[in-house]
């Protein structure tokens, strides 16, 4: 599905994946079709709460537990289509100048990335307060958009030749910090829930480092492995912040435990006396070169899972389910993996359960509507008359063959999917 972004989602049956901002839905892509589904009881059940036919699609953003989705189709990858899909409706779509290579949301913003710039829209009207122009060659569309409303975080790669991450606030619209995070370029960024702290990884795939987003200052340093480099897919921190879990093309997801207090302690110079590791670091490690001390001071992963396969495209997220900690592992191949996450550094995850994604539901909602033809946006960064009229009043002019949920209420219908006050599984009957 996703073949311009280098990722043959659908090819051989493959389907597209992705998570929600705090980890409470999935949707899934399939040829024809795109689904979401509820999280909330997935030890045992993964319950639909949404499907309809469709373009194939390579890009789906849920807002939250919104109406809200954003998405973008094989068939128009310069389009963004904005739905309420309680409503059955397209609320507005817009057009730019090159393919859409990734699409971020959170309750202020929403990020659209093109190869070499970056448009932030107002969560609230669609329109576009800022764009970032003349980016380093993004051809995979790697940014990311910090979930927190408080600290409202843009980054994306600063050079195309090293691992530099450009913090942008997408709030007040003005660089934030440079990191020089990586020497090789980047391959995986991500924020932490609250925005303060983002991970990242670089082609070569063995180090995993933890930044303040504020300061730049390096907080961990986590070693994903030494015998081989591997290309980083997914990296995302746990709901609880204190857990980072990474997946890359080979068969194994690494959990990493972030040990806050151990580090606010090696800050401080403060070591105990049974700390082996810490003593070897004060005392062997000044005879030995840079490259091995290194080694010596990055920390291990506390858990691991093993897959059947490598070379399968996995999206991983750690959540608390009905008070329980669960890794989760949505694959390419169609399959969401729930594991239990151990609390003893070393033991195994246990699989708890394995969701076929392309199995049918009786109780999915087959909803039609979502291909009107009504716009609330032209080219890029200029929004038509039917926009402003959306933004201001709702009443924006339909054209002629548009739906009427797509016209006259547009802008309530935006209110409402961004507000997102209704229940997650309702119907778009109770709407």
């Amino acid at each position: 599905m996703m073949s311009l972004l280098g990722r043959p989602d659908v090819d051989a049956g493959e389907v597209f994946v992705n998570f929600n901002q705090n980890i409470t839905s999935l949707a899934v892509a399939t040829s024809g079709s795109y689904s979401l589904y509820s999280l909330s009881s997935v030890d045992s059940t993964l319950d639909k709460i949404y499907n309809t036919k469709s373009d194939d699609l390579f890009l789906i953003e849920r807002l939250f537990e919104s109406s809200l989705v954003a998405i973008v189709s094989q068939r128009a990858p310069r389009k963004l289509k904005v739905c309420h899909f309680k409503k059955q409706s397209e609320i507005c779509n817009y057009s730019y100048s090159n393919t859409i290579l990734a699409v971020k949301l959170n309750r202020e913003r929403l990020i659209v990335c093109l190869e070499e710039s970056l448009y932030i829209h107002n969560i609230q009207d669609m329109k576009v307060v800022h764009t970032i122009r003349d980016t380093p060659c993004n051809q995979l569309g790697l940014c990311a958009l910090s979930s927190s409303s408080e600290h409202c975080y843009l980054a994306y790669p600063g050079s195309v030749t090293s691992g530099e991450v450009q913090i942008f606030d997408a709030i007040n619209l003005h660089a934030k910090t440079m990191i020089p995070a990586h020497d090789t370029p980047l391959a995986a960024i991500a924020f932490s829930p609250s925005g303060t702290e983002i991970a990242t990884a670089s082609e070569r795939g063995t180090v995993i480092r933890v930044f303040s987003s504020q300061d730049g200052s390096r907080l961990f340093e986590l070693r994903r492995g030494l015998k081989r480099c591997v290309s980083i897919v997914s990296l995302s921190f746990s709901t609880c912040a204190e857990y980072l879990v990474s997946s890359s093309n080979t068969e194994t997801v690494h959990i990493f435990r972030l040990d806050r207090s151990a580090a606010e302690n090696s800050d401080h110079g403060k070591q105990s006396s049974d700390d082996w590791m810490g003593f070897l670091s004060k005392t062997v490690t000044s005879y030995l070169p840079t490259q091995v001390t290194d080694v010596f001071s990055q920390g291990r992963a506390f858990a691991s899972v093993t897959l059947p396969e490598a070379g399968v495209r996995r999206m991983c997220a750690i959540t608390t389910i009905q008070k329980q900690l669960r890794l989760l592992i949505a694959s390419q191949d169609g399959y969401l993996y729930v594991y239990s996450i151990p609390s003893v550094e070393g033991a195994e995850c246990q699989l708890l359960k394995r969701h076929d994604l392309r199995l049918d539901d009786s109780y999915a909602m087959d909803v039609k509507g979502l291909n009107s033809n009504v716009s609330i946006g032209g080219a890029a960064g200029v929004p038509n008359a039917a926009a402003a009229a959306a933004a201001g009043d709702g009443k924006a002019n339909e054209k002629p063959g548009s739906s009427s949920s797509g016209g006259g209420n547009a802008g309530a219908s935006y209110a409402s999917a961004v507000k997102g006050d209704e229940p997650a599984g309702g119907s778009s009957s109770s709407t």
